[in-house]
């Protein structure tokens, strides 16, 4: 059971890795967009007469605008497949607790990246999903469904996950004092802002 936790591990951290990289290119491509007179993803391509515009690429904007919705796509079905590798992760690591064989050295978690925190809570608002789910001010975040300090970058890098699980139970872990408290929180609307109703903010 603690190999195949191991490669459990591995595997969630490869889809992470791979996650960025994505990321990146994406990030890159609009660079690009914006570099053609900031056309971006839905600005015209020809004149008032009907000509193809003279002051930007426009094969090179189609292309970026074509790569671009392609890794979105991509980038949707990754994240799902991310937060099943993080579930089936975190049942095995549950079995072994509940058996008595889970080693945190052994699987890598215990000065890993999972269990340095890279965000706090700063405001929870009163019958918000994040209240209702057990969030509190101060806890501070070392899990947020596929994100961990290794792969954050700055809060953005929450939304995505928020976004494609709402409706759906995300894993939270935080410190609260010098506990770990693991909370299941499902982004949803309410009668406030946001999906979640409480404010986070990145630890400096």
């Amino acid at each position: 059971m603690a190999a195949s936790s191991v490669e459990a591990r591995e595997h969630a951290q490869n889809l992470i890795a791979k996650k960025d990289e994505m990321e990146a290119e994406i990030k890159a491509l609009f660079e690009v967009l914006e570099s053609q007179s900031g056309v971006g993803m839905t600005g015209p391509l020809i004149d008032e007469e009907g000509y193809p515009r003279n002051d930007i690429d426009v094969y090179s904007v189609r292309t970026a605008r074509h790569e671009i919705i392609c890794l979105q796509n991509d980038h949707k079905a990754l994240m799902v497949e991310i937060e099943q590798a993080l579930h089936t992760l975190h049942g095995i690591e549950r079995q072994q607790r509940e058996q008595g064989t889970y080693n945190p050295i052994a699987n890598g978690s215990s000065n890993g990246a999972a269990s340095i925190p890279f965000a706090k809570v700063d405001l929870v608002s009163q019958g918000s999903p994040a209240e209702k789910a057990g969030v509190c001010v101060g806890d501070r975040i070392t899990e947020f469904g596929s994100v961990t300090s290794a792969n954050f970058k700055s809060i953005r890098d929450i939304a995505p996950v928020v976004q494609h699980s709402q409706g759906k139970a995300v894993r939270i872990v935080v410190l609260r004092e010098e506990d770990k408290v693991v909370i299941s929180l499902t982004p949803q609307t309410w009668s406030g802002r946001g999906l979640l109703g409480c404010n986070i903010i990145p630890i400096r």
